[in-house]
């Protein structure tokens, strides 16, 4: 099945965050496209087909989503994802299914990812602070990131709440 275009997919379309560790060359992510293109357009849930459309995003994430109007995603159809995403990981050397680290923006807007205990030194220390953009990887839907909820100052998301605890989430 044809992969739909990322931009079509609707708002309530279900969607994945794979963050990479590292930035990928335009040659690497072609590769990486393909090889995610080729598992996505035969993605099936109980042996019905989903319909899924991907996007990739600053040379480093994988977004996958998946409009579950027809058929949504199982356990096992989501396993066999991250397993796909593993393959990824092996091919080219980076990890994709490690959410565990932080994902932000330095002073000059180029993408950092540091350990939870390495970010709440560089908010101890005020490296970064409440207004330091954050990838918010635990979005769950197309619309969501089309409202602006993934790349948000982190007082705007839970890491707000874990780094930052004198400063309260707003709605």
């Amino acid at each position: 099945m044809p992969l739909i275009p990322f931009d079509s997919l609707p708002d309530h379309a279900r969607v994945w965050v794979f963050p990479g560790s590292r930035g990928l060359t335009t040659a690497e992510s072609a590769r990486l496209l393909a090889t995610a293109d080729q598992f996505l357009s035969s993605w099936t849930a109980h042996q019905v087909p989903l319909n899924p459309g991907r996007d990739w995003r600053l040379d480093q994430f994988l977004l996958v989503a998946v409009d579950e109007r027809a058929a949504g995603a199982s356990g096992c159809s989501i396993d066999a994802l991250v397993r796909s995403a593993r393959v990824l990981e092996r091919d080219f050397d980076l990890t994709l299914t490690d959410n565990r680290p932080v994902w932000f923006r330095n002073a000059e807007g180029g993408i950092e990812t540091a350990g939870r205990e390495a970010f709440q030194q560089l908010a101890d220390a005020g490296v970064v602070t409440p207004e330091t953009t954050v990838f918010d990887h635990t979005v769950q839907t197309v619309g969501a990131l089309r409202g602006g909820r993934w790349e948000v100052a982190a007082r705007e998301s839970w890491h707000g709440e874990v780094f930052f605890r004198s400063v309260v989430r707003k709605p």
